[in-house]
């Protein structure tokens, strides 16, 4: 199994002029060895009570983060855990993937969803449309994806976005492109997505194993009705885990891996409330994913 990180808050003892500081130490912690990927929300305020946070606490745009980290590290693979259709221009956002991409020398994920934060977007003046059209722009979206990465440089005309030409120069370093990741757990829209244009899904872990598995199960369906082989996309999850000083506390963690590896999960990964704390990140590094890493 994979594990990654997650980063989605800023809020460090000191002041805001440490927080590059925090960053450094948490990011080449992660990158020193054993974890998979490192990852960062796609918001521009922070979520309301995540870890009892208010909406005012620091918040980075994703992709300057990216690209920071992409400069911190060697190993591990990027990326925005996910990015909502309504944020950017789908042309723009593809150009911001392959950057990261090229200068990360092919470490990159393409996240994508469909949006939720409208309290986010209003307060921004970034348009929020109904949940019918964010799914429709969230397609035309991974149209436009695949088309900029391939060498098909025509115009692209849809319902929702015109382009006049999509060349994409550089391309990715990753062939045929950057792992495209889908988040969310939409039956009917979001899980035939994933069976129709990505490499890989992203699942609540809260939802609890049973749930997680109907999804798989779910998914599995559409890949059959379309053709697409089942075991080419990565199963992930994302989940929040708090690693103590109390013995049983990576044990338990441990045994929340086996069961997500039991149901099909190839890739966990988690946030950490503690997390620049730095000892629990180490913890999780020496004792926790040597035992997960052969699930």
């Amino acid at each position: 199994m994979k594990i990654g990180i997650q980063i989605p808050y800023f809020t460090y003892p000191g002041s805001h002029a440490e927080i590059p500081d925090h960053l450094e130490s948490i990011v080449k912690t992660v990158d020193s060895g054993g974890f998979d990927s490192l990852w960062v929300m796609d918001h521009y305020f922070q979520i309301q009570n995540l870890f009892e946070l208010e909406y005012t606490e620091p918040m980075f745009e994703g992709y300057s983060l990216l690209n920071y980290f992409a400069g911190l590290t060697k190993n591990i693979k990027l990326g925005a855990l996910v990015t909502g259709i309504i944020y950017r221009n789908p042309a723009f956002l593809v150009k911001q993937v392959t950057a990261l991409d090229v200068l990360s020398k092919g470490r990159a994920y393409f996240g994508i969803g469909a949006a939720w934060y409208k309290e986010e977007a209003e307060a921004y003046g970034f348009p929020y449309p109904s949940v019918k059209v964010r799914f429709e722009m969230l397609e035309e979206n991974l149209k436009i994806a695949k088309q900029m990465f391939s060498d098909n440089n025509d115009a692209f005309h849809g319902k929702h976005y015109n382009l006049g030409e999509t060349q994409n120069s550089p391309q990715p370093t990753q062939k045929p492109h950057p792992p495209i990741m889908i988040g969310g757990m939409g039956e009917q829209k979001t899980l035939r997505m994933v069976a129709q244009y990505a490499d890989a899904c992203n699942l609540f872990a809260a939802v609890g194993i049973k749930t997680l598995k109907h999804k798989l199960s779910i998914l599995r369906k559409h890949c059959e009705s379309l053709g697409r082989n089942y075991s080419e996309i990565e199963k992930t999850s994302l989940g929040t885990v708090k690693l103590t000083q109390n013995e049983s506390s990576a044990k338990g963690i441990i045994q929340h891996f086996k069961e997500l590896a039991d149901i099909g999960i190839e890739h966990a990964i988690v946030n950490m409330p503690n997390v620049h704390e730095i000892s629990p990140l180490e913890t999780m590094r020496d004792e926790v994913l040597p035992v997960v890493i052969d699930l």
